[in-house]
């Protein structure tokens, strides 16, 4: 888990450089093209055979899926090109808190008032960050809190998903009817590189694989509520990248707000995880 999150930041950082230097469409469509080919792999060395493996009763709410992981990638990244790394995170920490709060309406799962306190704690944290009123708040900075929330709908309809059939079709589609509809956005924004920027696209793509493959290989062995926390070390990977690589700054109602959110997700995950 904590090698995956590594390549998630680090993945990051590459898409921050390649999305300021070109379209951003262009960028995430070609890693789409490349998590496309990697679900196709997978598909094709599944035991049951390719056709039952992705094979979906859902394909409409993965349809959704899709579209809600397509914007929120594009925002996110965007939010990198205009706030840097470290803000635009340090507000995206907030999903985990958002799916608990999606997760009763949408899945109908009961919700007990420390989660909800735990949401609302984690809300602080994001004002604390965004500091509205104080004269440095930018609508950029509302980039990564929109892409945290397309996201958690996107994981709550993935926990939809899963409930009755393989958790494989919810990894496959997104991939590929995601690369669908980049390849439709991003298409007409295909401009030429720099050859040592096509060398940093291809070990960006590399990476967007590299990181998959890990979070797979991490669930095989181990459920994923087990190793969630280590998950927030992907902040800390993507501050210190922020910083040597790029000279970001992280400002100290940054670094609060962002403790504030992660101890909420913290207590919020030892809540779910209590009764397991």
């Amino acid at each position: 888990m904590v090698a995956a999150v590594a390549a998630f930041a680090a993945q990051d950082g590459f898409s921050r450089h390649l999305a300021a230097e070109y379209s951003t469409l262009m960028i995430i469509m070609v890693r789409f093209w490349a998590f496309a080919g990697f679900v196709t792999i997978l598909a094709l060395r599944r035991p049951e055979g390719p056709r039952a493996a992705i094979r979906s009763e859902r394909l409409g709410t993965h349809l959704i899926r899709s579209c809600l992981l397509v914007a929120e990638i594009c925002l996110i990244v965007w939010g990198y090109t205009l706030i840097g790394l470290i803000e635009s995170h340090a507000v995206f920490a907030i999903c985990p808190l958002l799916i608990v709060a999606l997760s009763g309406p949408i899945l109908g799962e009961r919700i007990v008032w420390q989660r909800w306190a735990a949401v609302a704690a984690g809300m602080l944290g994001v004002l604390i960050i965004l500091r509205p009123g104080a004269g440095i708040f930018s609508w950029a900075a509302l980039l990564p809190l929109a892409s945290a929330m397309l996201f958690a709908h996107y994981s709550v309809l993935t926990r939809l998903t899963t409930r009755d059939e393989p958790t494989f079709p919810a990894f496959f589609w997104p991939g590929v009817i995601g690369a669908i509809l980049m390849t439709a956005i991003g298409l007409p924004w295909l401009e030429p590189m720099a050859p040592q920027d096509m060398g940093f696209l291809a070990v960006y793509c590399a990476l967007s694989i590299l990181s998959h493959w890990l979070l797979l290989k991490c669930y095989e062995q181990i459920e994923a509520a087990r190793v969630q926390p280590y998950a927030y070390l992907q902040i800390v990977f993507v501050t210190g990248i922020g910083i040597v690589v790029f000279a970001e700054v992280l400002e100290p109602a940054v670094a609060i707000g962002t403790i504030v959110i992660v101890a909420a997700g913290l207590y919020a995950l030892s809540l779910e995880r209590k009764p397991a």
